[in-house]
């Protein structure tokens, strides 16, 4: 096995670790129940909703597409190599 490969495949075991750690310090909630705050009445643009993307949670969401996305690439780079 190349250094190139090894290298890789430990950085892998890091992101997949990292990614693991994101996705499971997200919020519980799911999408579907601000839809249906939004037929019952409820106000679903509140000012929790508009600044989303300054909090934790949307900061560990955005990490989170990016970390998946690099998984993903990097998933298909070690294949190539073999």
């Amino acid at each position: 096995m190349s250094p190139l490969y090894i290298g890789l495949s430990v950085f892998f075991i890091v992101l997949s670790l990292a990614l693991v750690t994101m996705i499971l310090l997200q919020n519980k909630e799911s999408k579907l129940s601000g839809g249906m705050a939004g037929m019952s009445g409820g106000d679903s643009s509140t000012y929790w909703n508009k600044n989303k993307g300054r909090s934790f949670e949307g900061t560990m969401e955005k990490y989170s597409k990016i970390a998946g996305a690099a998984f993903m690439v990097l998933s298909v780079v070690l294949c190539l190599i073999i």
